[in-house]
């Protein structure tokens, strides 16, 4: 038997200046979420039955960037995405510009599971999810009245806004000049970098793998855009070997097909995972900014970001558990 290990994160790239009772308030979060892995992998859970639960209830929660409290676009709704691999066979499912189904990581794998196809968008997404019988509800649920408030500054400062909930960074916003501070996306700048994507790793006892992504994307967000979160290989990645969620800046994970690197690297290098990941965050990323966890066959457990902190949890079965933000 193998040994099982589970790894959540909520988001990589987090204000320094983030109020004590917000870091509290997340680790406990990480805290309730991990504690639902661990105890249905010590039930025998498969992986990706783990990843799938686990991300629901972060989706659930509206402390994160995922579900109910979902970033808004610029239109002012909310356009959900979320992916699912199974490393038996790298089976996955993936769904992009999800407005009304409560849980896009169930959908996700309704996607993998029972359509022939691996991603659909928008109103096919939709459709399949009525076909499936999943919960919707109105659009109205996934908008808390922070994001309301966030959204306006985040117009009014003309930017895409990453860190929106902390209103003293925010207040300031407008006035600041986004140019100085270095921080761009493709070329166009933009205010603090800190996205709350939320993401699940898993190596069962069996020694198989999952993973799962899921997030709002981004404040302020151009209507159709599409992250990195719901690509295979970018955002999500499993095989035999590991499972692999990203978070950060989404057009450069993108371009460095960050979380299928992991599993590259060790399978044509020889790294062990640790190795693996802190090559990929060094090495691929270029100039952009990102995180990311994973978990190996064997029972290993890593993760690895190059900005501000990563909110994170990690528990193995030899009993070693952890929730943290920062180094």
């Amino acid at each position: 038997m193998a040994r099982w290990a589970i790894t959540i994160h909520g988001g990589a790239g987090v204000d320094p200046k983030l109020p004590e009772q917000s870091q509290e308030e997340a680790k406990r979060v990480l805290a309730r979420c991990l504690q639902i892995g661990v105890d249905a992998l010590r039930a025998g859970s498969s992986a990706l039955d783990v990843v799938e639960a686990v991300v629901r209830e972060l989706e659930t929660d509206p402390f994160f960037n995922s579900g109910r409290g979902s970033a808004l676009t610029r239109r002012g709704t909310v356009e959900m995405e979320a992916s699912i691999m199974d490393g038996r066979g790298r089976r996955c499912g993936a769904v992009s510009g999800v407005s009304t189904v409560k849980n896009p990581v169930s959908l996700a794998r309704r996607v993998m599971e029972n359509s022939p196809h691996s991603y659909l968008a928008f109103e096919g997404a939709e459709e399949f999810a009525r076909d499936q019988g999943l919960e919707t509800v109105d659009n109205s649920y996934f908008i808390t009245e922070d994001n309301i408030g966030m959204l306006k500054l985040a117009k009014e400062a003309n930017t895409i806004l990453f860190d929106y909930r902390i209103p003293d960074t925010c207040s300031a916003l407008a006035g600041a000049d986004n140019h100085k501070n270095g921080m761009v996306m493709n070329g166009l700048p933009i205010s603090i970098y800190a996205p709350e994507t939320v993401g699940c790793a898993v190596v069962d006892s069996n020694g198989f793998c999952a993973a799962a992504t899921s997030t709002g994307g981004l404040m302020n967000k151009m209507t159709g855009r599409i992250g990195d979160s719901p690509l295979i290989g970018s955002g999500t990645y499993a095989c035999d070997l590991c499972a692999v969620s990203c978070t950060g800046e989404g057009e450069a994970i993108i371009r460095s097909t960050l979380a299928r690197d992991v599993a590259a690297v060790m399978e044509y290098k020889g790294l062990a995972l640790q190795e693996a990941v802190d090559f990929c965050v060094k090495e691929r990323l270029d100039e952009g900014f990102a995180g990311l966890i994973a978990v190996s066959k064997t029972g290993e457990v890593a993760y690895g970001f190059n900005c501000t902190g990563m909110f994170r949890g990690c528990a193995t079965e030899d009993g070693f558990m952890e929730v943290g933000i920062w180094e």
